[in-house]
């Protein structure tokens, strides 16, 4: 692709293409195969003047990469037609200044024209919001802010000011869209920075070989491979393999629903347990944004409660102004006073301002990578005064180092750690990770030579090698669920590991251990720091609960500064702790990482995912963190819901103080009510552009 540099900083290009040799669709694709480069953080183009802006991160990419990246881009891949079918066409934008001029100039155009036209116009204009303002009253809707104007409308009518009706249905008008143009600029601002379109699927090439590609370059007719605890990133039908998919997110069900050859699945759902195929029949992530985008809009599940508390007081403060308008009526009978209580109202800045406050707040958050799938849940952390942590992946690194390996069978260590990585290397889980780390560092091969492996949530996998049937896991699944003997010297290990704070992997086969992976799980650099600061915003206990054995858990829980922590707990167990801190009266954020933590995230008040979970618990979560900043963004979030609820109650006090001098002056005759609504206009744009504000800045 031909390009020329219009600006560059460290970080941050902006590169010029011909918009006349490359269509809209080109560029849409070449934004997603762009976005879908390690090190990009965002990519996004103008097709009106012909711009890409790049967004890198310079400690993994540098400038002279990302413009190989466009150099790239030939027709091999802007000119494949399969590809071309997987992105949208961009829609057409279109400035808020050129629709406001188009208005302006309708508006003032109109006047020139004679009478007999301009009452039709007229007509056609005013009798909408008229209608309106009828239904509303006729269903009981006497709060509606449309009754408000429709009454001002028809009190100018009534009185001769057919000038005035028109002034104030064009000023109506031209506050609706700017209130519209701000409320969906400000979703458009999240979703570019919520969605940067880095989903990568495995796609089938042959029996040999399999592919990671980017979503944005997956088209129907593809095969794509969906494993334990992968998100289904398409619509499409099951070619072979069984799997047990999820499939809360689009039918409700609860309970994972078996899927094997000729059953459909859907973009959004996840495996619960198993291997399947899919032949992709229409991509969906255009679909996952829109889902979530439309939740974070119109949800009032979603919604923060002190944004649903002020579209409450809103609607109750509508029926103040016609009571002020019946007593204006009453006393003054003057025209332009009574029009004055009608054309100003504090609905309108307080809805508006209220959701923009919202979507802000996230699309903050979003910037330091974190990404909130409501604002409700940024209100909820900020209230929160006790914080559950996983373990492993969260409070420790993400990767778990294999310090030793034990061995209990005549096979050398490295043919047993070469066993353990070919069962684990389909896993997202750190353990599973660090098992096969240990054989590449060790440059062991480890190719696929096992049948479909089971994998038991919290305890193991399963699968069988020849006739071999070789399970490994955690001590009850070897032990107590498996029946393996317990050869001598085994507690003497046990008791070492427990001393070292190390976690013990057991792989046996026909009821006879094979060998102990001792694995060590450094703590993050950052968690004692991050457990003292969230005590510090007001948190009241800090608790730990893993599926580790004691020795581990007490060394982490120590290290940290917990309050006190939980050892051994299944998945259930995490969920019931939840649950039982909630019935107890608190509000608690849980943290985890893996497939295991799933549940506990659904049962608190908030879940948080840590940036490399798997996806089931990305998911399930209601946020999910920086893989970058690691768990300071909890802190983040926590400054984030604080400054959110204290942004909402400053705009509800500047509101009702601006609107309320604008209702006084209008009485006393010192502003005409066009002047009344222009002013009420424009005070609303700006209290939503103060809304708008970053949070964290003006905190520090």
């Amino acid at each position: 692709m031909y390009y020329k540099i219009r600006h560059s900083i460290p970080g941050r290009i902006r590169l010029e293409y011909n918009s006349r040799a490359v269509t809209p669709r080109q560029a849409a694709l070449a934004e997603n195969l762009i976005a879908a480069q390690d090190g990009i953080n965002h990519v996004s183009f103008n097709p009106v003047v012909g711009t890409f802006l790049v967004m890198y991160s310079t400690d993994r990419i540098s400038e002279k990469e990302v413009l190989a990246f466009f150099q790239a881009l030939d027709g091999r891949y802007l000119d494949d037609e399969a590809m071309l079918a997987s992105v949208p066409v961009p829609e057409k934008t279109v400035s808020l200044g050129s629709t406001l001029a188009a208005m302006t100039i309708s508006y003032l155009m109109r006047r020139l024209l004679p009478t007999s036209i301009r009452t039709i116009f007229r007509i056609r204009n005013l009798s909408p919001r008229i209608l309106s303002g009828a239904k509303c009253l006729l269903s009981g809707k006497i709060s509606d802010t449309r009754l408000l104007d429709a009454a001002a409308i028809t009190v100018a009518l009534a009185s001769g000011n057919r000038k005035t009706a028109e002034n104030i249905s064009f000023l109506l008008s031209v506050g609706e869209t700017i209130e519209e143009f701000t409320k969906r600029k400000s979703l458009d601002d999240l979703a570019l920075t919520m969605f940067s379109g880095k989903e990568n699927v495995h796609v089938y090439v042959d029996e040999e070989r399999e592919e990671v590609r980017p979503l944005s370059a997956i088209h129907a007719g593809d095969t794509i491979i969906v494993r334990t605890g992968d998100a289904i990133h398409a619509d499409g039908e099951v070619s072979r393999g069984e799997a047990l998919v999820n499939q809360a997110t689009i039918t409700g069900e609860p309970l994972a629903v078996e899927k094997q050859a000729g059953s459909t699945v859907f973009a959004g759902t996840f495996v619960e347990e198993g291997e399947i195929y899919v032949l992709v029949r229409h991509v969906g992530s255009q679909t996952k944004v829109s889902r979530i985008l439309s939740e974070i809009d119109t949800s009032s599940e979603l919604k923060v409660s002190s944004q649903k508390r002020t579209e409450l007081l809103a609607d109750k403060l509508v029926k103040y102004n016609f009571i002020l308008t019946a007593l204006t009526m009453l006393f003054t009978r003057n025209t332009a006073k009574i029009l004055s209580t009608l054309m100003v109202d504090y609905s309108c800045a307080m809805k508006l301002t209220a959701p923009i406050a919202v979507l802000s707040a996230m699309k903050e958050a979003a910037e330091h990578g974190l990404l909130v799938k409501g604002g409700k849940f940024l209100e909820e952390i900020a209230k929160a005064d006790t914080v559950i942590f996983d373990k492993t992946g969260t409070l420790t690194n993400a990767s778990p180092v294999l310090s030793r390996v034990i061995c209990f069978s005549d096979e050398s260590e490295n043919d047993l750690l070469r066993l353990a990585a070919c069962l684990e290397e389909h896993y997202v889980h750190p353990v599973a990770k660090a098992i096969v780390k240990a054989a590449d560092e060790r440059n062991l091969d480890h190719p696929e030579r096992h049948a479909q492996v089971e994998y038991i949530v919290a305890h193991g996998i399963a699968s069988y090698i020849g006739k071999r049937r070789v399970l490994i896991g955690s001590r009850h699944f070897i032990f107590f669920d498996e029946h393996t003997e317990i050869p001598e010297g085994l507690d003497r290990i046990q008791n070492e590991a427990i001393r070292k704070g190390e976690s013990l992997l057991y792989m046996a086969e026909e009821g006879r251990l094979l060998a102990v992976f001792a694995l060590s799980d450094p703590m993050r650099t950052d968690a004692a720091s991050v457990v003292s600061k969230l005590r510090e915003s007001g948190i009241m206990e800090c608790v730990m609960i893993t599926g580790d054995d004691e020795g581990a858990a007490r060394a982490v829980a120590e290290s940290a500064g917990l309050n006190h922590y939980i050892s051994r707990a299944l998945p259930e167990d995490k969920s019931r702790y939840v649950r039982e801190y909630r019935e107890a009266g608190h509000k608690v954020v849980m943290l985890g990482d893996g497939i295991n933590d799933a549940p506990a995230l659904a049962s608190a008040d908030t879940g948080i995912a840590m940036g490399e979970s798997a996806a089931i618990a990305g998911e399930t979560a209601d946020v999910v963190l920086s893989g970058e900043n690691g768990l300071e963004g909890v802190v983040t979030l926590r400054a984030l819901g604080n400054g959110l609820l204290e942004r909402i109650k400053e705009g509800n006090r500047n509101i009702v103080l601006v609107n309320t001098s604008l209702i006084i002056l209008g009485l006393l005759g010192f502003v005409s009510p066009a002047m009344s609504a222009l002013l009420h206009n424009a005070s609303t744009v700006a209290f939503a552009f103060r809304a708008s504000r970053p949070i964290l800045k003006e905190a520090r």
